[in-house]
């Protein structure tokens, strides 16, 4: 139920499952060449097989010359479950690609040395997470650190001998320590909040920033500019990198921190913005006062300002991301965007320091944007159905990492002048010549308060407008994750649709990349407005002569699967069958289970046990499962912290008592999501042999 996700998790599963190219299990041996097999070809078809041959592209990083691009690669293999991350080269306005590491462990956290001169990146292979650096082609690779434990990321200075790097302090005491008599007892002592986070129960420790010089080689014992403060930086769960920043000048690091504890932190989104000045070891924080997320501040290239993304609403996780500066002399505060009524992310400056350059949602695509910083007008640089992730700012150009619903991410560079843009890698390319794709339109539907929702339909491969095919409602997570030009890993459309399935995938009411008032609405109002979008949108689509109104399914994940349970009890006989993964099923359940509070704080729009009790709760899917009639399959993982699984566990067994033919899916070394490569196929097969069942 967060924003960008997908990302996050490919970075954690970049750094948790680094293995070697002839590593076996069960006597099998890896194989990470993304080659398809004769029958994968002749099928000519995506398939989750398939899925997870592509190789996915991530942080790239342009040199400081502007001439070169280095990025990672991951690619897995299903056979045996194992993961290889590599670091390849290419030239930044196009050329053949150059595989730069290549041992038998994965290389990640790729950066230049900014005089270009050196590669520094992360790796295991010593048996510990260290740094690690090469020549420019890969040659005369060399680990400088030795640091006690590893390190999880790290950050050149502009003045290359400096270095900041990422490690977990450990600060709390475990029970075993409070009771050392007692070395073999296994149990959590736990007297405040939050006790766990996302996919993972508080581990004792924190993530510190520390500072270190290089010298003769060699990567120095750090400063930990935190000491002893009991919070992590870079945020938790997902620890981005993006969230720290050195000054032009290397004297400061700016860096996202929320210095709370237990309900406090629980119940809060309040972090702040903290400038360490390395000369004097005192730390500021730049935005007292400012009570929502403050996050990923951008020095001026003089240094003399700082940008930063500021959401307004302490509690709201998913409020309108604005952009600041601040004038590091006066320390006075500008907001830029207050005419922009869409999100503002991954902040660049441009050379001359008169304007930004930012990633926006618009109509559920991602697109580049630059705002002038004197005059507050901004000009959209990309158009197009696809998103923009990830982008840096290069001599005259940008360099961007791009995908839709029918392409991976892949490398296209932006002429500034001309905005023609020029696709760079062909990651999949031995793919996509080989499967057909089905065609993605965008569609308009009038709801039933008369307003437009743009709604993305998929069509299968060799689609034929004469026949009638059975059709999915896509019901999207978050419940604010724009139903965007994303490409799943997981949720993936184009396998749904290579199925005989035509997919319906609305962005209704609580969706971000459409304004304000479209995007909050949904706070508070979970079985309204929205879903009545959902069925607005599936009726529109079953009213072509190529769709099967007997042959309807709906299906969705988190919030998406909330939807589907609320939907089974008022759908009115359109559906065939459901499929909900990690949904929520009781919202005063969800309320009291889930670990970050302020999310079901805010959208409940208080607690279930507050006087008078919030209307939201009267949307919880369980009062209405009397009116449960039709199959349903049920899907979670044991550990989901955020939509804990025993929400699942109350659907099924409902379900099962109540006589409704109905199937469960427990994964028990799985999260929110299902990212080991068997599962996730064995999750597919499920997924659709359900399907075919009733719908076909």
């Amino acid at each position: 139920m967060k924003k960008n996700i997908l990302l996050m998790l490919v970075i954690m599963l970049i750094m948790i499952t680094s293995c070697t190219n002839t590593s076996e299990t069960d006597g099998l041996v890896s194989d990470f060449s993304g080659t398809l097999t004769e029958t994968e070809i002749s099928n000519a078809v995506l398939t989750p097989e398939i899925l997870w041959k592509f190789g996915r592209l991530s942080d790239h990083q342009l040199s400081p010359d502007s001439k070169t691009i280095i990025f990672g690669i991951t690619r897995y293999d299903s056979k045996t479950n194992k993961s290889i991350s590599d670091i390849y080269s290419i030239p930044a306005k196009g050329g053949e690609k150059v595989k730069l590491t290549g041992s038998e462990y994965s290389a990640f956290n790729q950066r230049w040395k900014p005089d270009g001169t050196m590669i520094g990146y992360l790796s295991a292979e010593s048996g510990e997470v260290q740094l690690w650096e090469m020549n420019p082609d890969g040659s005369s690779k060399t680990k400088i650190s030795e640091i006690e434990g590893g390190i999880n990321g790290f950050e050149y200075s502009p003045y290359c001998e400096i270095v900041l790097y990422l490690k977990d302090v450990k600060l709390d005491k475990t029970a075993n320590e409070i009771h050392s008599d007692l070395p073999l007892a296994n149990v959590r002592i736990i007297d405040d909040l939050m006790y766990r986070h996302w996919n993972n129960w508080h581990d004792y420790s924190y993530s510190h920033i520390f500072v270190a010089e290089i010298k003769k080689g060699k990567l120095m014992e750090g400063k930990d500019i935190m000491i002893d403060e009991p919070w992590d930086a870079p945020l938790s769960p997902y620890f981005d990198q993006g969230e720290i920043s050195w000054s032009p000048d290397g004297r400061f690091i700016a860096y996202t921190c929320k210095k709370m504890k237990g309900k406090d932190y629980a119940v809060s989104t309040n972090s702040d913005i903290y400038l360490f000045d390395l000369e004097t070891s005192e730390t500021e924080n730049l935005t007292k006062g400012m009570k929502g997320y403050d996050k990923y501040p951008s020095f001026s290239n003089d240094g003399k300002f700082i940008a930063w993304q500021s959401m307004e609403t302490a509690g709201y996780e998913a409020d309108k991301d604005r952009l600041f500066i601040m004038n590091l002399e006066s320390r006075e505060k500008e907001y830029l965007t207050s005419e922009i009524d869409h999100n503002v992310e991954h902040l660049v400056w441009s050379e001359d320091d008169k304007s930004i350059f930012f990633k926006t949602g618009i109509e559920a695509t991602y697109q580049l944007a630059v705002i002038d910083i004197e005059s507050k007008e901004k000009k959209q640089i990309t158009k197009g159905d696809h998103n923009y992730t990830n982008f840096q700012l290069g001599n005259g150009f940008i360099s961007g990492e791009k995908m839709s619903m029918s392409m991976a991410t892949e490398l296209f560079s932006i002429d500034l002048q001309s905005l023609e843009e020029v696709q760079i890698s062909f990651e999949n390319e031995n793919i996509y010549e080989n499967i057909d794709l089905g065609n993605v339109e965008e569609r308009w539907v009038t709801t039933t308060d008369n307003k437009q929702m743009k709604v993305w339909v998929i069509y299968p491969p060799n689609f034929d407008p004469s026949k009638k095919y059975p059709a999915l409602l896509y019901c999207q997570g978050g419940p604010r994750s724009a139903v965007s030009q994303f490409f799943s890993y997981r949720w993936n459309f184009q396998i749904m649709a290579a199925n005989d399935y035509i997919i319906v995938a609305p962005n209704r009411r609580g969706l971000p990349t459409f304004g304000s008032e479209w995007n909050e609405q949904i706070s508070g109002d979970y079985g309204g407005q929205n879903i009545k979008d959902y069925l607005s949108a599936i009726d529109d689509v079953a009213a072509e002569d190529y769709v099967d109104e007997d042959r309807l399914g709906a299906i969705g994940a988190s919030y998406g699967g909330f939807s589907v349970f609320y939907l089974a009890g008022h759908h009115e006989g359109r559906f065939k069958t459901f499929i909900s993964h990690c949904g929520i099923y009781n919202l005063e359940s969800m309320y009291a289970a889930t670990e970050e509070t302020f999310f079901v704080q805010h959208d409940m729009e208080g607690a279930y046990w507050d006087t008078p009790k919030p209307k939201s709760y009267s949307f919880s899917p369980h009062l209405y499962v009397n009116k449960w009639d039709t199959p349903i399959m049920i899907i979670t993982g044991e550990n989901d912290f955020r939509v804990p699984y025993t929400e699942s566990l109350q659907a099924f067994n409902a379900a099962q008592l109540r006589g409704v033919p109905s199937k469960l899916l427990v994964f028990p070394d799985e999260t929110h999501h299902i990212v080991k490569p068997q599962n996730s196929i064995l999750w597919q097969r499920e997924f659709f042999g359900w399907l075919d069942r009733y719908l076909k």
